[in-house]
């Protein structure tokens, strides 16, 4: 990366440029009929390979975190380049006759697992389907490209807010109510940026005021976006009928753990079956309590789950978030986070002196045993133009001897106190990075890093979320303003607190589920209608009308019909930590058998037999019953 801030339109123009060029000829040169083996065709392809990969990070990266709109919208075409050339290699009939030809005898399990893929790839773009239906697919994808970054960015750069009388910040932090300062006009400016809309929806005491942002944040990206999503999700349904295909989540779920739209279905039916009892019992709870503040309230929704579940916390577990969050300046967190997973993962991590594209990114180099192993790229704090939700980004893929791996993690984390929701989202998105890490080293680009199948690629974070919640690991690093360290019997209520409301959550994460599931299955007309219908069936908070919820719902960009990876992802998380001892959470043998047998090894193996080689068993449902059947214990 540049280090002139007044290069980067120049710095990845050619950046890009010159790595499709370079895909482009490596592409070409196995076109030209020289005698080759298969292993020597496999490793030209994943020469292109490596370049195209690079090209499509480096764009997609900065298109979403850049503070420069004119770089942002050059990243955005460069984008869309690099799909196309995605396309075309897809498509291309020689191309895979090559590949088709290749003898697999001799060959290693490794490249013989590439081939597979490859070949499976190829038939999956459509190079096999008649010239029609290739130039079809070809239009398709290229308009996917445009409406998934139209989707996107109208995400990104809508920011809204709301105006409020300073009593309406009544509840709040001091320091939250010190940043935000009354206007000429007398009132106080709130916006939808999560650091934001959280600490609102949890701790204003104004209902009128909580609902007001609430409708603000689910309106988000309508109507714009409402027309943008009818057509990708009729276009996707229709590369998946060209390709065979009885609708997208059909074709979505054939490479992935899940295999079949159906399981799919029956997945939502049976978490919803195991969830009722206990987000129904979560519900009343939060509803009784509401009915002290409103005695003629029936219902939950959006603006009020958040504060009476706090309220809950507060006065039934003896758990308040405001002080709870005096324990987590932003600053030792982050240390503290580095610290843990240094210890879990026996890496180190060194900061260093490395061009950025904002002041607020620090990098990291990473290294094992003293081993440069990766760079890491934190940029943890809100900023106009950048992508609104939290994600790891790949920059670099690592490649055995050639490239080490390369990633940013991309948050909108608070700059001074910490609510723990946040450090554990801290905690689970940087499980994605030190994967990408770990697994980066790898001979082909196509199984470096988070390379599984993509309904395994949360479980790795969710499980490092439990690091969380260790008091033990808290205290290394959860300090208030005088250095005191958090103490271990309010983590021990915050972790009982915890168990109130998980059976809310997962029946909310099922609303979400099914939102992205059934949008794609059925196409509906009215997507608000059937959202509406949706949170009905599976959320036990109330419809808010004249809301959009789908419009803003980002995953259904990137993750389109298989949400259900959080879910599904979560059961394997909770089997994966039950091979570890509470009472040791950093016990070493435990610990460097999970870095090796399931971050290190990237997407080399399937990810059930990643799970299975560390458990020493197929992954089971029975470590997720147990969690979800454990009743809270409220102190009193």
């Amino acid at each position: 990366m540049p280090e002139d801030p007044t290069a980067w339109t120049a710095w990845l123009a050619d950046r890009v440029d010159g790595q499709l060029a370079a895909a482009r000829e490596l592409l070409d040169a196995l076109k030209d009929g020289s005698p080759r083996g298969a292993a020597e065709v496999l490793d030209l392809w994943n020469d292109a390979d490596i370049a195209l990969r690079g090209a499509d990070s480096i764009a997609g990266l900065l298109n979403e975190v850049h503070p420069d709109a004119a770089v942002r919208e050059l990243a955005e075409a460069r984008a869309q380049e690099v799909s196309r050339v995605q396309t075309e290699r897809g498509l291309d009939s020689e191309l895979f006759a090559v590949l088709d030809a290749t003898d697999p005898t001799g060959l290693d399990p490794e490249s013989a697992r590439l081939r597979t893929h490859v070949l499976r790839d190829f038939h999956r773009a459509g190079v096999d389907r008649s010239d029609a239906d290739r130039a079809r697919l070809r239009a398709i994808a290229e308009r996917l490209t445009v409406l998934d970054q139209d989707f996107s960015r109208v995400i990104r750069d809508d920011v809204r807010s709301i105006r409020v009388a300073p009593d309406a910040l009544a509840g709040l932090p001091a320091d939250w109510v010190e940043g935000h300062p009354v206007g000429d006009d007398g009132l106080v400016t709130v916006t939808t940026d999560y650091p934001d809309v959280i600490p609102f929806r949890t701790f204003a005491r104004d209902p009128e005021a909580r609902l007001a942002l609430t409708v603000a944040f689910l309106n988000r990206g309508w109507p714009e976006n409402d027309a943008v999503l009818h057509e990708l999700l009729d276009l996707r349904d229709e590369r998946a009928e060209l390709l065979g295909y009885d609708s997208w989540p059909a074709y979505d779920a054939d490479v992935k753990m899940v295999k079949t739209s159906e399981a799919i279905a029956e997945f939502i039916a049976r978490l919803a079956g195991a969830a009722e009892s206990s987000a129904q019992r979560d519900h009343d709870v939060l509803l009784e309590r509401r009915r002290l503040d409103e005695p003629a309230a029936s219902t939950l929704d959006a603006s009020c789950v958040a504060y009476y579940s706090e309220l809950v916390r507060r006065e039934n577990f003896d758990v308040d978030a405001q002080e709870v969050r005096r324990y987590f300046d932003f600053g030792r967190v982050r240390q503290g986070l580095l610290d843990v997973t240094s210890r879990l993962f026996g890496v180190e991590y060194r900061v260093v002196d490395a061009p950025v594209w904002h002041a607020d990114v620090t990098a990291y180099d990473v290294l094992v045993e003293g081993e440069r192993r990766g760079r890491i790229y934190l940029d943890l704090h809100p900023r106009e133009g950048k992508f609104k939700h939290a994600a790891q980004f790949d920059l670099v893929g690592g490649i055995t001897g050639r490239q080490l791996p390369e990633g940013a993690l991309v948050c909108n984390f608070p700059r001074g106190l910490m609510q723990h929701t946040d450090v554990v989202t801290l905690f689970h998105e940087f499980g994605h990075l030190v994967h990408h890490v770990l697994g980066g080293q790898q001979r082909f680009a196509r199984f470096s890093g988070v390379a599984t199948e993509w309904d395994f690629v949360e479980a790795p974070s969710q499980m490092l979320e439990e690091w969380a919640w260790d008091a033990d690991v808290l205290q290394t690093f959860a300090l208030d303003a005088e250095g005191t360290p958090i103490p271990r019997d309010l983590v021990e209520r915050m972790r009982a607190a915890k168990d109130f409301g998980k059976g809310l959550f997962v029946r909310n994460q099922l609303f979400y589920t099914a939102v992205s599931y059934e949008l794609h299955r059925d196409r509906p007309a009215d997507l608000t209608e059937r959202v509406r219908e949706l949170q009905g069936t599976y959320d036990l908070s109330v419809y808010l009308e004249d809301t959009h919820f789908h419009a803003s719902f980002g995953h259904l960009g990137g993750y389109s019909s298989a949400y259900y990876t959080y879910l599904w992802s979560l059961v394997i998380a909770k089997d994966l930590f039950s091979a570890f001892d509470a009472g040791n959470m950093f016990d070493p043998a435990v610990a460097g058998r999970y870095r090796d047998c399931i971050l290190a090894r990237g997407g080399s193996a399937d990810a059930a037999d990643l799970v299975e080689e560390f458990l020493g068993r197929p992954f089971s449902f029975d470590a997720f019953a147990a969690w979800l059947d454990r009743s809270p214990v409220a102190v009193r």
